[in-house]
């Protein structure tokens, strides 16, 4: 398998099924170097980053797609962000006494919402309950109910690299016959099913396509990149000070003994703003409140 950070759609020219993969390798170490994690949060982190790039791309948006995990267990959230450039972040946090393996075991009773932040337009988030043992069978559950969508997951993470295998049914076109469309997606996902651990793991993507539709007609795109980035910044974390109004923030600098100091959750970068800094900041916001007026 290639170690290069790619998402790659895959669609069969004579049937109305499409499908993605996406190996990850460099964006997700990025991502477990900021923390430091257990074996088994690392493992479900990284297949929650594998299946918020296949979403990334299954769904036609420009701005941010967020998916977030939350369960009274022991593993009390799990939240991903992947732009559509698939720029990609992630964060975990569980409780000092995690044991268990497994999303039953350490999210129980735990609910998934799905959130789509368009650049432009309305915000969007659906929520499932995460139900099947494992996020693959969420997500399926997901685009069966919602999405009315037909659509099956495979998301492997082993703490060193992450692939994920999506097959989603598209709406009528080419087979317009509902009984011939229905056979068709049943093939196609028991071929899938048929994929190992071991084979997507191990194998580049048009061996495992090969492997499995080596009968079908298959067109498999190509590849875009996938990257780790953190979309905070000094400015961002300025502009909360900001917002919390001049005075509050002059009483937290002086409770702080004269440093605030915002550390960005996803990446740990630390931002530090003392006396200085913070008149900068209101007199900033204040000049650009004037040229508005």
């Amino acid at each position: 398998m290639s170690s290069q950070d790619v998402t790659q759609r895959f669609l069969f020219e004579h049937a109305d099924v499409r499908g993605e993969l996406v190996s990850l390798n460099q964006s997700y170490q990025e991502v477990l170097a900021k923390h430091a994690y257990p074996e088994s949060v690392k493992a479900l982190l990284g297949e929650m980053l594998a299946a918020a790039v296949l979403l990334s791309t299954a769904i036609k948006f420009d701005g941010l797609l967020i998916m977030q995990a939350r369960s009274s267990g022991p593993l009390s959230t799990l939240m991903v962000e992947c732009s559509s450039q698939q720029e990609v972040r992630a964060i975990a946090r569980y409780s000092d006494e995690l044991s268990g393996e497994g999303l039953a075991e350490l999210m129980p009773d735990g609910v998934l919402a799905i959130t789509i932040d368009p650049d432009k337009g309305q915000r969007y988030q659906g929520v499932v309950a995460l139900e099947g043992g494992c996020l693959a069978d969420s997500l399926a559950g997901y685009f069966d109910s919602s999405e009315q969508l037909p659509s099956r997951f495979r998301l492997l993470a082993d703490g060193r690299s992450a692939r994920g295998f999506m097959l989603q049914a598209l709406p009528a076109n080419r087979q317009t016959d509902p009984a011939q469309r229905q056979e068709t997606w049943n093939r196609l996902s028991i071929l899938a099913d048929t994929l190992s651990v071991e084979e997507l793991m191990a194998l580049d993507n048009q061996t495992i396509l090969h492997r499995l539709y080596h009968e079908e007609d298959v067109r498999l795109f190509d590849e875009h990149s996938v990257s780790f980035r953190c979309s905070c910044s000094a400015e961002r974390s300025g502009n909360a000070l900001v917002s919390l109004g001049q005075d509050d923030a002059f009483v937290l600098l002086e409770e702080r003994g004269g440093e605030i100091e915002i550390d960005c959750q996803f990446c740990n970068t630390r931002y530090l703003f003392d006396h200085a800094a913070l008149v900068e900041l209101f007199d900033k916001a204040r000049d650009h409140a004037q040229s508005l007026h």
